[in-house]
């Protein structure tokens, strides 16, 4: 094997150790809280809905990357590489209008209550199930055009005009129209939400910034600072996200326009390679950002840590 090919296999299999138990820990953890308090705050079930996507796309990216790099499994053929490309871009794409609507809400969560801002916090509340259901259809519909055009990996010599390499598959678009429209609609439903959570951010901290100096302003008491101190973890923990998004998925996009304006690099696997990579990257780290910042989730692993450390000596005891 290439020196590249195992820097590249070992790259995605990192992101598959990493990703997949992380994720997955967040789950487990939220449904435990879920089965204790019998319901989950708005906040959570937009984190939950965004670690499960998270999910899919390691899962659906970068272990079938990896597989197939180590040659351990021939995954890619043209039915496969139509459902992978499917999942993987409305996953990812989930993945960012969720970051956003997490920014948004933990933004309204900063008005004052009784204000406009604050019911229109309540409304996006009530209606959450329905806005998840949007984003799905919305879309699943639009990453239909990439699956529809994609094939299984082709020789060099066999790439035609209007296709975009994806390493082990191919985008191969009936015109130059439809592929440059596809990529438009592409960036312009990463670029909205990266606008608007940005917007989002910046008045999160400028809310930080003001709650502190108010804090510093107080003289005695110490009554209201426990409900304070967890909406500045919580808002703290949104603008990680978030800069995490802006850097990984700025990358990812910048990357994109650079393909579909570049001729060059229409058959480049590098730039596909990392393409992916920075794609997936947000999913496989950001639940390591939730487990340190949410503490339902860290106390959820914690009394499992120490539930799974009093039974041990038991165990040793009864088999003893």
């Amino acid at each position: 094997m290439e020196s590249n090919s195992l820097i590249r296999g070992l790259l995605f299999l990192l992101l598959t150790v990493v990703g997949v138990p992380g994720n997955s820990l967040v789950i487990w953890a939220f449904v435990r809280v879920a089965s204790h308090d019998r319901r989950l705050l708005p906040a959570d079930a937009i984190v939950l809905h965004l670690v499960s996507v998270n999910l899919l796309v390691v899962v659906v990216r970068c272990l079938p990357e990896t597989l197939a790099t180590f040659r351990l499994v021939a995954i890619y053929n043209d039915a496969s590489c139509r459902g992978i490309i499917y999942v993987f871009r409305t996953a990812r794409t989930l993945s960012i209008w969720l970051t956003f609507v997490l920014s948004a809400y933990q933004c309204l969560s900063a008005a004052p209550p009784g204000s406009r801002w604050a019911q229109v916090r309540a409304t996006v509340a009530h209606h959450l199930s329905f806005i998840f259901l949007a984003l799905w259809l919305v879309n699943c519909i639009v990453s239909c055009p990439a699956a529809i055009y994609s094939l299984g990996s082709r020789d060099n010599s066999s790439l035609m005009e209007h296709s975009i390499n994806a390493q082990f598959c191919l985008v191969q678009f009936p015109s130059g129209l439809a592929r440059d429209a596809n990529g438009a609609v592409q960036t312009a439903r990463d670029v909205v939400p990266m606008v608007f959570m940005t917007m989002a951010s910046i008045i999160i901290l400028v809310f930080l910034y003001r709650h502190s100096q108010q804090v510093k302003g107080l003289r005695g008491g110490t009554s209201g600072k426990s409900r304070p101190s967890a909406e500045r973890r919580a808002a703290k923990a949104v603008v990680t996200l978030v800069t995490m998004y802006v850097v990984f998925y700025g990358v990812d996009n910048g990357l994109w326009v650079y393909t579909i304006t570049v001729t060059q690099t229409l058959s480049s696997a590098l730039v596909s390679d990392l393409r992916v990579f920075f794609a997936s990257l947000y999913a496989s780290v950001s639940p390591i950002v939730i487990i340190i910042s949410n503490k339902k989730v860290s106390r959820q692993i914690q009394c499992q840590s120490e539930e799974s450390t009093a039974r041990t000596p038991d165990a040793a005891l009864s088999a003893a």
